[in-house]
Formats: C-alpha cells, structure tokens, sequence
C-alpha cells in the first residue's frame, strides 16, 4: 500500500504545472504530471487517487474527451476529478459535464490554493 495519495495532475500549461506540482508534493502528496490528454491516459494506468484535470488541453484531446474516456473505463471510473480550468465562458457546460461524467467538482484559473487544496482532501 502506498503511504502518498497519489495525484495526476493533467495541464498544458508548464508553468502552472509546476506550481501546483511543487505545492502538492509540500502537502505530502506524489504526484504524476501529462502535458496532454494522450499522456494522461497513459498515466491513468498507475492508478492515481485523484485526477486534476484541464479542460483546454491543447493536441487532439480536450479535458472533456480525457474525461469521458477514462469514466467510460469500468476499471478507472471511480477515479475523483476535478477540473481545472480558465475556461469561465460557459459555466453551464462545466456544471453539465461534471453531472453528467460524475465528476467530483471543478476549480476555476486564476486558482486559490486554499480552495483547490480544500476539495482534494474532500474527494482523496
């Protein structure tokens, strides 16, 4: 058994990435990072606890593909996600999916870290 919640954390976006890599892994978690939805299935495999996942994935994946792909997969679909996204336009489309996709909740960029961190110990 694992002694850290183990964390994939699913952003094109290095820079933030790295942020919430460093204070993650300061709050005792392991972390598992993807630059895109491809690297995210991948990584789907080592079993994380908890999915952070962005919606505006830049390649041939949006969160929302990743995110019907891996709750469509019996042995994966009870993995919590959040979402994490700048996407603010359509918070109606948000709400929907996560209904829809049984998705524990979402985190709006700009994030507080506070927030973010309160909802992963809620669903981990």
């Amino acid at each position: 058994m694992r002694e850290k919640k183990r964390i994939l954390l699913v952003d094109d976006e290095v820079d933030i990435a790295r942020v919430v890599t460093c204070r993650l892994e300061k709050a005792g978690y392991e972390v598992l990072f993807a630059k895109d939805g491809k690297e995210a299935l991948a990584l789907v495999q080592d079993k994380p606890d908890l999915i952070i996942l962005d919606l505006l994935l830049s390649g041939e994946m949006d969160g929302y593909e990743v995110c019907r792909r891996i709750k469509s997969d019996y042995g994966h679909k009870n993995i919590a996600i959040i979402f994490f996204t700048a996407d603010t336009a359509d918070l109606k489309k948000i709400s929907y999916i996560v209904e829809k996709f049984d998705v524990q909740d979402y985190v709006l960029k700009p994030y507080n870290w506070e927030e973010l961190l309160e909802k992963i110990k809620k669903y981990i």
